[in-house]
């Protein structure tokens, strides 16, 4: 059992139970299998758009279809959309999206199945003010948020109609940020407050959500939501999860599997929703791998229980460890890519890992995404890496060596007495198992110096698996760096991204893990490819879990029925203009409701604000309004440029 009542089990999966939520035709929670769900992007006054969409959504295995509903007139509208999905045939429960706008929840939750509301704009105007507020003055505050909220409480028991009460990072009200900062806490409070007013009426069709576009405070919050709940003798409500604006493409679900997965692994999760900046029907089967992986875990072998976690889950701090050559102790996570299966002879064939050898100067070129180490097995390359990288071998293969320069070696368990008098001076790695830690290990370990630890599994259910060699790591009071090294076998490339980036982000996020190590053996694919690949998920897994930045991160809304411009087209040419300014973060958002609070990680932001106008941001600041959307980008580049951190962008196969 765990020592820690948010999660019910950190060595296996044991679902959280919650209470049971009816939502149309719908029931959810724990009881229940994990629900799928996504929203539209067309205009709400679209009834036909909105009700085709819905249509391609629900048929791709959407079980809830949210639209946006930002004032009364939408709102309304809703009734007519529900009613034709219902004529042709679809009863799937609708969800209301409500920001700003009380009023139009109450007419929402007379028409739909769901309301969502978020706590930081629902009562409250977003000025950016800092307030020291008296306990009176506080008091007083929920007060007033009280004789708002209630009416659309009432309204909702009357008729039958779920809540979602919904927090976002980004979006904490002025009130909020000013007692509880920026914080994991302060979104777990701005949710309580107007759970309370539920359960003071003895509403209980409730779900909750707390989502952030930082995986590192949103799977914190949920976590400690579920403790505060515990806590305060609340009911256990189902959860709603979310990563919000994870982006596009490969990054999108990565970052979003980071954020959902690691919440699943803890058996936190009942309903989700993978926000893609792609149309939402190509959400649902993203969100199916992820739930299914949940519904049909079969017995494994049992891993020992965990007495007591030594791991502060509810905020990061990163494993503390020695330095080895450049692993551990402060330095960022690296990137090992297993090449042991690749034969390479011709240094072109290291393209795929980031090295770009440019024949005419005969240099090397290693870019952002290039790995760090090179592990080949037996298998010798002929010819010196890229300057800053290194080569491992097995260590039969590396001791018959002439020249080692550049090279380590990489021993097995049962070589392990043969480090000290045979290993390199400088860095010597040790594969291990998670099963292979003992307090007989933990004695060897520690008199060797210059050792980093290549830790695996053989059990299917990988995270916990590696989570409690973690542990044992811990009580044995162990401080060599460790890589985090993944087999995987999926043929899919989608399950091989989620799942991949929930077993590894899973423990990166909470602090564990000092590189990562990842090896496709996928058949139908050529080598390069798989190389190429990998590599890449393992530097988007370090990105999404925030513990090391190598390209530029794009902080963008999945697009609604809100939305003023094309937002996957203007990603698209933002990306493709600004992708090479490595660890600058850049928002993307299609209005105000998730302008400056949803982006608040960004370094500059880029919101629409009317048809076709767009505000530019520096932080949270708004730099420039109304810009017309023909001069936006070039305007967006220029505010880089003006901060002195724009670079042009390099062509590695240049010979210049």
């Amino acid at each position: 059992m765990s020592n820690l009542p948010y999660c019910p089990s950190l060595v296996q999966y044991k679902r959280r139970k919650t209470v049971e939520v009816r939502i149309g035709e719908l029931l959810l929670g724990s009881a229940h299998p994990i629900r799928l769900q996504s929203m539209t992007t067309i205009d709400t006054m679209d009834t036909e758009g909105t009700v085709n969409q819905s249509i391609r959504m629900i048929e791709a295995g959407c079980e809830l279809v949210r639209i946006t509903a930002p004032n009364l007139q939408e709102a309304r509208n809703l009734e007519l959309i529900r009613k034709e999905l219902r004529s042709r045939g679809y009863h799937t429960p609708i969800v209301a999206d409500i920001h700003f706008t009380p009023n139009a929840a109450e007419m929402a939750a007379r028409l739909v199945e769901k309301v969502r509301i978020n706590p930081g704009n629902y009562a409250d105007k977003k000025k950016f003010e800092n307030i020291d507020y008296t306990d009176a003055a506080y008091s007083a505050e929920l007060d007033r948020i009280r004789d708002k909220f209630l009416p659309l409480v009432k309204i909702c028991k009357e008729y039958g109609t779920a809540m979602r009460i919904g927090t976002n990072h980004g979006s904490l009200s002025d009130r909020i940020l000013s007692r509880y900062g920026d914080t994991p806490l302060g979104m777990v409070e701005s949710a309580l407050e107007f759970l309370r007013i539920c359960e003071d009426e003895k509403y209980y069709n409730t779900v909750i959500s707390m989502k952030a576009s930082n995986t590192q405070v949103m799977v914190q919050a949920y976590r400690l939501l579920v403790q505060k709940l515990d806590e305060e003798g609340l009911k256990p409500y189902p959860l709603h999860l979310g990563v919000t604006e994870a982006g596009e493409a490969e990054d999108g679900r990565i970052k979003s599997a980071v954020g959902i997965g690691t919440l699943l692994e803890d058996g936190l999760g009942d309903t989700i929703r993978v926000s893609l900046t792609e149309e939402p029907e190509f959400e649902i089967p993203v969100a199916r791998i992820l739930a299914e992986r949940y519904e049909k875990r079969k017995a494994v072998p049992p891993i020992p229980a965990i007495q007591h976690y030594p791991i502060n889950p509810f905020a990061y701090l990163r494993r503390e460890t020695k330095e080895v050559f450049n692993f551990g102790g402060k330095n960022v996570p690296r990137v090992m890519a297993d090449v042991s299966n690749a034969q390479i002879q011709e240094k072109s064939e290291l393209k795929p890992i980031g090295h770009h050898y440019l024949p005419a100067t005969d240099k090397w070129h290693l870019d952002d995404q290039g790995a760090d180490f090179l592990y080949a097995g037996s298998n010798t390359i002929p010819f010196m890496v890229a300057n800053g990288s290194r080569v491992v071998y097995d260590f039969a293969h590396w001791n018959s060596l002439e020249n080692k320069t550049g090279t380590h070696p990489i021993f097995q368990i049962s070589e392990l007495d043969m480090i000290s008098p045979n290993g390199d001076p400088q860095l010597n790695f040790l594969k291990i198992s998670d099963t292979d830690i003992d307090e007989n290990l933990g004695i060897k370990l520690k008199q060797i110096p210059n050792l980093v630890l290549i830790l695996s599994t053989q059990n299917a259910h990988a995270m916990p698996a590696l989570r409690r060699a973690f542990v044992g790591l811990i009580e044995q009071k162990l401080d060599s760096p460790v890589v985090i090294s993944l087999t995987c076998k999926e043929e899919n490339e989608s399950a091989l991204q989620l799942f991949t980036a929930t077993d590894a982000g899973g423990l990166l996020v909470d602090g564990l893990g000092d590189g990562i190590m990842v090896n496709w053996e996928q058949k139908k694919i050529s080598t390069s490819e798989k190389l190429k690949t990998s590599n890449q998920l393992c530097f988007g897994i370090l990105q999404a879990a925030r513990t090391r930045m190598s390209k530029t991160e794009y902080i963008s809304c999945p697009s609604c029925g809100r939305t003023l411009f094309d937002l996957q087209e203007t990603t698209a040419i933002i990306r493709k203009r600004t992708d090479h300014l490595k660890g600058v973060k850049i928002g993307i958002m299609g209005c105000i409701v998730n302008g400056p609070g949803e982006m608040a990680d960004a370094d500059y932001g880029y919101v629409g604000v009317g048809r076709d106008k767009i505000a530019l941001y520096r932080g949270q600041n708004v730099v420039k309004k109304a810009v017309p959307a023909s001069e936006a980008v070039d305007e967006l580049i220029g505010l880089i440029r003006e901060d002195g951190i724009w670079i042009e962008a390099a062509n590695p196969l240049s010979d210049n």
